[in-house]
């Protein structure tokens, strides 16, 4: 590792398990048919006299509602979600029935096991600043029980020089409310060409689709399907395939009081329901102004997929799916601009090979032109990114990741032509971060990692996570690494 380049900040982010969301909590969430434990647990509640309905529940807000906004909304909330479980529900008292949702919810808490893997960008709000300073908003992977992952916030402001200070995170969480979205006609065709989901039923619908449409419409298309179609064996299989592959679409956004580190991207649809994984987020700009874009892993329990989500400012986002084979496994991490007029992104289709897709006219990401595969002693297992590239004066700087003995991860760096990013340009010999004595063991042990850092007064402003146990920050002199990388060789460049 070249030492005197990278200097590590002392200023850590560790696990905090008090930052907690409220879940609906179903006891037993078993099959019986006659009877379940969720309706007799209703029955019981609904027997507590008057007296001791509103003790309880006053007890319940005495411990819980500084910890939560709105709390009665929210059992008010999941009330509604099982009152159907209730044989009376019309004789349940108000204060019952918040009652009855205080029983079917619980705290979860969403760092409680790791947090790692952030990436870095300049916040919407830069008010309030001195000389040499920026306000960053840093994206964090939370991990909490069940290994189920999501999408966390953290404010912190960078300089003058090398100082950072990262801004408190305390205050109630709040997840984000799902919202409708105009879908993609485009996105559709090509989500059912990936499940090779091809037959009368999908044609009669994509030809009745505009090019956005909203679900009402995707819906109304649905019931206008002919019965002589849905009759057929594969009808009712295809429709259901049809919203499936909708449903990977969606908007969330959160109240406008809420700051940064309160608001939580937690999974909202079938696709990412064990988790959404290692958010790389870039500020993209062209000739209609900045946008936040970034990608992110999600999880189903068995299976990835890719998506990607966008946003005018942090507080209202949406998610698309990531299509075409060049979208293919974990690790794709976006331009800030277009090259050329292209859309271009750095992803790892093979699983160890850094390559370059383009996203085409039908809004599929091209199988990609390899760029870097393992070749040093430290990423011989497998080789990514760290992130977006940067953008420099003399190209593009890509910060990698590669895997050695022992699963050890380290970071690296490769330079790629501005004009042509086909070609890489230079290389970093050696490490640039590796795991030390103090930052080896974790949550997952001897890794260093991340999902992307940014340049503010000619330092590279690196966050990283270190063995999933905390994340560090670390900083670069640019002129010093780039002076310190030496030419590729003619082997290691594509043409493209």
């Amino acid at each position: 590792m070249i030492r005197s380049l990278a200097v590590r900040q002392d200023v850590t982010l560790t696990p905090d398990p008090c930052r907690v969301i409220i879940k609906l909590f179903v006891p037993g969430e078993d099959a019986a048919v006659v009877r379940t434990r969720a309706r007799a647990l209703i029955d019981r509640v609904a027997h507590l006299d008057d007296e001791e309905t509103r003790r309880l529940l006053r007890d319940t807000f005495d411990r819980f509602g500084a910890r939560h906004r709105d709390l009665a909304g929210t059992f008010h909330h999941h009330y509604d979600l099982v009152r159907h479980r209730a044989a009376r529900a019309g004789d349940l008292s108000p204060t019952s029935r918040l009652l009855v949702g205080a029983y079917f919810s619980h705290e979860y808490a969403v760092e409680a096991a790791a947090l790692c893997n952030p990436s870095m960008v300049a916040h919407p709000d830069q008010t309030d600043l001195g000389n040499g300073q920026l306000r960053v908003a840093v994206s964090l992977r939370q991990v909490g029980e069940g290994h189920v992952s999501s999408i966390g916030f953290a404010t912190a402001v960078l300089g003058p020089g090398r100082q950072l200070a990262v801004a408190d995170r305390a205050g109630p969480l709040v997840v984000g409310q799902r919202m409708g979205v105009r879908h993609r006609r485009d996105l559709l065709v090509a989500g059912l060409a990936e499940e090779d989901c091809d037959n009368e039923v999908t044609a009669t619908v994509l030809d009745a689709l505009p090019e956005r449409y909203d679900e009402a419409t995707f819906e109304r298309v649905l019931g206008a399907l002919p019965s002589d179609l849905l009759t057929r064996s594969t009808g009712m299989g295809t429709v259901e395939q049809l919203r499936r592959t909708n449903a990977g679409s969606y908007a969330t956004a959160f109240p406008a009081d809420t700051a940064l580190h309160q608001r939580v991207l937690w999974p909202a649809s079938p696709a990412e329901s064990n988790g959404m994984e290692d958010a790389r987020f870039v500020r993209f700009v062209d000739e209609s102004g900045p946008v936040y874009r970034a990608t992110y892993t999600a999880y189903d329990g068995r299976s990835i997929a890719t998506r990607t989500l966008v946003s005018d400012d942090l507080r209202r986002f949406e998610m698309t799916p990531m299509r075409g084979p060049g979208a293919r496994n974990k690790g794709i991490a976006l331009f800030p601009r277009t090259v050329g007029g292209r859309h271009l992104a750095l992803c790892r289709a093979d699983g160890e090979t850094i390559g370059l897709t383009t996203l085409d006219g039908e809004n599929r990401w091209q199988a990609p032109v390899p760029l870097h595969a393992p070749a040093e002693s430290w990423e011989l297992i497998q080789v990514g990114n760290c992130g977006s590239p940067i953008e420099s004066d003399v190209g593009w700087l890509v910060l990698t990741h590669g895997v050695g003995p022992m699963r050890r991860y380290s970071i690296g760096a490769l330079l790629l032509d501005l004009h042509r990013p086909e070609r890489i340009v230079a290389h970093l010999p050696g490490v640039l971060l590796a795991p030390e004595e103090d930052d080896r063991d974790g949550y997952v042990p001897n890794v260093v990692y991340s999902c992307g850092g940014l340049v503010h007064d000619g330092e590279l402003w690196l966050p990283y996570g270190a063995s999933d146990a905390r994340v560090g920050f670390a900083t670069v002199p640019v002129p010093a690494l780039l002076a310190a990388m030496v030419e590729a060789p003619p082997s290691n460049s594509s043409d493209g």
